[in-house]
């Protein structure tokens, strides 16, 4: 036969995997990463999460710190937003398509990739959860809207709720307090979705609610279906929220998986997930200002000027133009959630971003499966990061939890959506001893 069954695949996978033996850390975090040699073979370094349920394990958080569970059992829970109440949105699904496998490979890494994921159904809804007496129990778990397809992206605007779907942006009026949507959606624009590889649709909106940035994925890891794949892809978009006009604001952004507007500046940060299949310490994921009009190097290069030789035809004068990001978050960590804190998380954490690390497939030794604190000074990353919600991977190996979007409570409280898990977790400042 010619074809091998896929237990077998998995299995000379996991082996050429191990080949490799141990990936050796690589200082890849801060302004000037590490980047080594670029490697190359017949199969990419991979190694599969192993499932397995909390139980009465909890992820891990620095002293002075709570975490609590406050709601399970959800389906597939990806954003969350805070709304001026308190309530909590929870974004629930499951997207892409079935896209053409093009490699041998393309199999392997998605049975690999598939094993780190809830065999949950996604919910292609969105969930509140209301916290009545400010006690941190949530008391009440409804669905807001449903038959959603595949929301990702949330923001508030002036009673505008807007839902990033994996196809459109969509709008529902909203008031204070409610807890079901008053009426269906009303499509502000489409959005790409042809063969979406990447599926996830970001979302910020400007303080003054007039334009709304919307993160797009590219369709390939480095344009293996043709640039005509791409049209409209590896991007941001601003887009009038009133008209649904839209107009590219950055380019050359792999997979802009996470968007959130800088307080008191209203500059625009994002978290992207760069490419894979060039060796454990490459690409590094990373957290950037996106500047208006500025292209970031994918597909022809990295971190500026480093050219990736796969793609063909290069493009010098993309290459030369390329904008180095502002932090390195490490090696596929796949960071999947931003958010800028505030002083109500405590003086050590007052100024500074959480970003959520879903965790790597393409590396032997997992990395990521945290959430991390980056430091700011002067409305700059300063410093390395700090790890702020850990455990997600324990150190027997199991996996238990894969953090994805983080949202800033302004009470005081860090808001995580698992979606591995299924569980919303919610980190708060202890009391002090004997304070009211």
């Amino acid at each position: 036969m010619n074809r091998m069954k896929p237990l077998a695949i998995l299995v000379s996978a996991t082996l050429l995997g191990a080949c490799g033996g141990t990936d050796p850390d690589v200082p890849q975090v801060g302004a000037n990463p590490k980047l080594p040699e670029q490697q190359s073979g017949l199969l990419p370094d991979m190694a599969i999460a192993s499932p397995a349920a909390w139980g009465n394990a909890r992820p891990a958080v620095p002293a002075g710190y709570t975490i609590t569970a406050i709601a399970i059992d959800l389906a597939i829970p990806r954003q969350t937003l805070i709304l001026p109440n308190g309530d909590i949105l929870v974004a629930e699904g499951r997207g892409g398509a079935d896209e053409p496998k093009l490699r041998p490979k393309d199999f392997v890494a998605g049975r690999i990739k598939a094993k780190g994921t809830s065999p949950v159904k996604g919910g292609n809804r969105l969930t509140l959860l209301r916290d009545a007496d400010s006690d941190g129990k949530y008391e009440l778990k409804t669905v807001f809207a449903d038959h959603l397809n595949a929301p990702y992206g949330l923001a508030l605007v002036e009673g505008r709720l807007y839902v990033a779907d994996q196809d459109a942006l969509l709008k529902f009026d909203y008031r204070d307090g409610q807890t079901h949507a008053s009426g269906k959606p009303v499509q502000v624009t489409e959005l790409p979705s042809a063969i979406n590889h990447h599926w996830t649709k970001s979302l910020a909106a400007s303080a003054d609610g007039r334009l709304l940035y919307v993160g797009i994925g590219s369709n390939s890891n480095i344009t293996e279906r043709g640039m005509d794949a791409e049209l409209d892809r590896a991007r941001v978009w601003e887009v009038d929220a009133t008209t649904g006009a839209h107009r590219n604001y950055a380019t050359g952004l792999r997979n802009p998986t996470a968007l959130a507007i800088q307080p008191g500046t209203g500059r625009l940060w994002a978290v992207v997930n760069e490419r894979d299949e060039l060796g454990p310490n490459l690409v590094p994921d990373y957290l950037t200002s996106v500047r208006e009009g500025g292209f970031y190097g994918w597909p022809f290069s990295y971190w500026g000027q480093n050219v990736d030789p796969r793609v063909q035809p290069g493009n010098p004068e993309k290459v030369a133009s390329a904008i180095r990001p502002d932090y390195g978050l490490g090696s596929h960590v796949a960071a999947l959630g931003v958010a800028f804190s505030m002083p109500s998380m405590g003086a050590r954490f007052a100024d500074g971003v959480f970003v959520g690390e879903h965790g790597s497939w393409n590396r032997h030794n997992p990395v990521g499966y945290k959430v991390v604190f980056v430091p700011f000074r002067d409305g700059r990353p300063a410093g390395p990061p700090v790890d702020f919600v850990t455990g997600f991977r324990g150190t027997d190996g199991m996996t238990r939890g894969r953090p994805v979007g983080v949202t800033v409570d302004p009470r005081g409280a860090l808001i995580v959506a698992d979606d591995l898990s299924n569980t919303i977790w919610r980190v708060a400042p202890q009391a002090p001893a004997g304070g009211g």
